[in-house]
């Protein structure tokens, strides 16, 4: 934001104060069209935000009037257009993964969806013996693995189906659900629930606990997976990680730029 204001008052670096209130109407004005609404949100006298709002308006950040109501302009547009594109999902949740494996000693993985799968883009080894299978560029379906199913457990039933009808719902093992139906009842409880599992289904003796992750628009574009082995965590145990997966999945969620849940 330094850059929106240095254009703002191009003749001296504003005091802390102004860079604070235009900053204030600037969020404001993104998340409420009305002057009314701007002025109560960021908290300032009508005359100051109007002040500043004809700023804004002046240096294209901020597009519309008090009648029209006020948006995104295309400065500002631009700009996020420049950050979206360096967003590098590797590089901000590295840390968090690293943390996460220190604290629960599992595998941990995160994946991107693509339209038919989830590829591997992060994979940080617990300090076991055994190494899973997994590795970074390797595509996995969505419908068998648990990032896959937290991921499309946000999708509408009918873009599910439309996934069905295209990939089909092949067996990875003799646990993976092969019937829309059997897959339209777990995506239920996944939902609810706010995280998926894998419990053998993607692979034989391998399981995990996976939760979503979403972009800056709220969309969930990727995934989080806390795996291991079905000889250490037997039956339905790897449950037991499910909130601190739900939590890192969260942490790089905002560090993403998404809304608050």
């Amino acid at each position: 934001m330094d850059v929106v204001l240095e254009q703002i008052d191009r003749s001296a670096a504003p005091a802390a104060g102004a860079s604070e209130k235009t900053l204030r109407v600037l969020t404001a004005a993104l998340e409420h069209p009305r002057f009314t609404d701007i002025v109560a949100e960021a908290g300032l006298a009508k005359a100051t935000v109007h002040r500043i709002l004809a700023t804004l308006v002046e240096q294209d950040f901020v597009a519309g009037d008090a009648d029209a109501g006020y948006r995104a302009g295309p400065s500002l547009l631009a700009l996020a257009g420049r950050a979206l594109a360096s967003v590098d999902i590797s590089s901000i949740a590295g840390p968090i993964v690293a943390d996460l494996v220190a604290r629960v000693d599992c595998t941990v993985h995160v994946g991107v969806a693509t339209d038919a799968e989830m590829v591997y883009v992060i994979r940080e080894d617990a300090s076991k013996p055994y190494r899973m299978r997994s590795r970074v560029g390797l595509g996995i379906p969505m419908h068998c693995s648990g990032m896959g199913k937290a991921v499309i457990a946000t999708w509408s039933p009918d873009r599910v189906d439309r996934l069905v009808a295209r990939e089909g719902l092949p067996a990875r093992t003799a646990l993976t659900l092969t019937t829309p139906e059997a897959l339209h009842e777990e995506l239920a409880r996944v939902a609810a629930r706010g995280y998926a599992m894998d419990l053998g289904e993607n692979e034989v003796g391998t399981v995990c606990v996976s939760a979503a992750i979403r972009d800056h628009t709220g969309e969930a574009r990727y995934g989080l997976s806390i795996s291991s082995i079905a000889l250490e965590h037997p039956g339905t145990s790897i449950e037991e990680l499910a909130p601190a997966a739900v939590a890192a999945a969260e942490q790089i969620s905002r560090l993403l730029g998404a809304p608050a849940a």
